[in-house]
């Protein structure tokens, strides 16, 4: 066994289909290489965390912390290890949308097969990464796991993964909003709503199916005013199925009033992150400076047209 295992993931951005995806429609997610996690392993008197968040025995971390616990319990038995001390150290902030806790059980689970030489294939990556998922969001799509594991832009429809080229002349403005997601919140709500107003949430998820099979065609034929429109259509959408937020609400008008072709929420909503396309890096930058001056704590600029990966 080594001294020390290392694991590492990314981010993730969902281009569009956050939500639908539950039920089994198409979404398409990008990894997110500008935010990364690298976990490190090693032996110990006592399970114990370093993070940012919390930093002592891992039997009184807190109740948010649910999913790493339980994730390093299951991954100490399946592995046969000693007592271990973690340590996170992460640039992807907590509760935007941008799969952070996906990103962390894969960095987890990666670095503790690395500290005992195990061989780790992608399926009993993302089995492991499902159990913590399912503890810290209650029904995952799959979708983070997919995409923090990859270092492709992903399609995912029926819960199938295939990679997906991004060659579209614009830019995607990310802006994160300060205020933290929630993503189970979210998901549970739309549950409800299902069976309370069945007709609508299923006219709502299926329309958000469709928009990404257009978008999917939009940047296909590299037609940006066109997926602008798709992404406004799709907020609409995921408005009435309330996972948006007045204060999303408010931003996503702002910068469609300031030049932006289309903006929407990503993730799972109430907070987070939030999506803006641009014609050009120039009108993204100006866009992000302005949101900046509305109070964005902080935003990050991809090209889609030459999309590029480490």
């Amino acid at each position: 066994m080594l001294f020390q295992g290392n694991g590492r993931s990314n981010g993730k951005i969902i281009l569009i289909g956050e939500h639908s995806a539950v039920y089994d429609k198409a979404a398409i997610v990008l990894p997110f290489n500008d935010t990364q996690i690298h976990v490190t392993v090693q032996q110990a008197p006592r399970n114990f965390l370093m993070s940012r968040y919390y930093i002592g025995y891992l039997t009184d971390a807190p109740e948010n912390l649910q999913s790493i616990k339980e994730l390093t319990y299951k991954l100490q038995t399946y592995l046969h290890t000693p007592n271990f001390q973690l340590n996170i150290n992460s640039t992807i902030p907590v509760a935007r949308g941008m799969g952070s806790s996906a990103a962390v059980a894969i960095a987890i689970t990666r670095a503790f097969f690395a500290w005992k030489e195990q061989y780790l294939d992608q399926e009993t990556l993302l089995s492991f990464t499902d159990y913590a998922e399912k503890i810290a969001h209650g029904n995952p799509s799959g979708m983070d796991a997919a995409a923090a594991s990859s270092k492709e832009p992903i399609f995912f429809e029926h819960k199938q993964f295939t990679t997906f080229p991004m060659n579209i002349d614009a830019y995607l403005l990310v802006a994160d909003t300060g205020v933290l997601g929630q993503t189970r919140a979210a998901v549970k709500s739309v549950s409800q709503q299902f069976k309370t107003f069945h007709k609508q949430t299923s006219h709502a998820i299926e329309e958000l199916g469709l928009l990404t099979e257009q978008a999917k065609e939009a940047i296909i034929k590299n037609q940006p005013e066109i997926l602008g429109e798709v992404m406004n259509q799709a907020q609409n959408h995921l408005r009435s199925l309330t996972v948006s937020n007045q204060l999303l609400d408010d931003l996503i008008q702002f910068s469609l009033e300031n030049g932006a072709l289309g903006a929407k929420l990503t993730g799972g909503g109430r907070g987070g992150c939030f999506l803006a396309l641009a014609k050009t890096k120039e009108e993204a930058e100006e866009l992000a400076q302005l949101l900046q001056e509305r109070g964005i704590k902080e935003s990050w600029i991809q090209g889609l047209g030459v999309y590029q990966y480490a």
